[in-house]
């Protein structure tokens, strides 16, 4: 049963939260003070609102989320100096099933995590952007608007990734050609993939490769070197095919 907010008793929110009109909490949810949660959002069971999370209204956070986790690090990582402001979805937003965002993360307008995606420290997911089942956005790293990140994708941290972008299953992004045997304070150097490139299932891309706009990079092929804006790349490693026809461009399949 719930009150007359939509409340389950058998949810735990603490009287240091503030709860818009009309939002629902299931059973089993914990939120705790100093989260702020926007009209008409649905928080599903057993799901954890931490403190310093703002969600917008209209979001939908289905069961088993964290919202607002703070990340626990070893000693050295390069992670240890990104900074933890609030996590702000904005409205509309939908966190699925058993997915984690961090504290200092920031989710757009009408975008949607998958479930079992985890959103770390630092990173931007734009609005309309799409984060598939088990995918990462590592921190730090920025998702444009209206990306398309399939299954089980790794954006590593420090990337950038366009608007328009489509990353397909599997795709693996790196950002240490030493794998952690660099001088100390010696910074990462993470991937760009600009505005509307595709990206097939299965691809690596090495560190500091930049993927340019609206090139198009074939299934299971391993980046080594930039992409040419419009470039077609197949193969291990990715060598250049041919161009992208006019008639494939995102202008014309709005």
């Amino acid at each position: 049963m719930a009150d007359d907010r939509g409340i389950s008793p058998a949810a735990h929110v603490d009287s240091g939260a503030v709860l818009g009109r009309g939002v629902c909490v299931a059973p089993g949810a914990v939120i705790y003070a100093g989260a702020v949660l926007g009209d008409n959002t649905e928080v599903g069971a057993g799901s954890v609102i931490h403190a310093g999370v703002q969600v917008g209204a209209g979001c939908v956070i289905e069961d088993l989320v964290v919202l607002g986790k703070r990340p626990r690090l070893r000693p050295g990582s390069s992670a240890a100096g990104v900074a933890l402001p609030d996590l702000v979805l904005g409205s509309g937003v939908t966190v699925c099933c058993g997915a984690v965002v961090y504290a200092g993360a920031a989710v757009g307008a009408g975008a949607i995590i998958g479930d079992q995606a985890q959103v770390r420290e630092g990173s931007v997911v734009g609005e309309r952007s799409v984060v598939g089942r088990a995918s990462c956005v590592d921190f730090s790293a920025k998702v444009g608007d209206r990306v398309s990140i399939q299954t089980g994708v790794y954006v590593t941290s420090y990337a950038v990734v366009e608007d328009d972008v489509f990353l397909g299953p599997g795709v693996l992004m790196t950002n240490d050609d030493t794998m952690g045997r660099h001088p100390k304070g010696e910074g990462l150097h993470a991937p760009i993939v600009r505005r509307a490139a595709r990206v097939g299932g299965a691809t690596v891309i090495v560190p500091g490769v930049e993927i340019g706009e609206e090139a198009f990079v074939g299934a299971g092929a391993v980046v080594t070197r930039d992409v040419a804006p419009r470039e077609v790349v197949l193969g291990v490693p990715a060598r250049a095919l041919r161009r992208v026809a006019d008639s494939e461009l995102l202008e014309n399949w709005r």
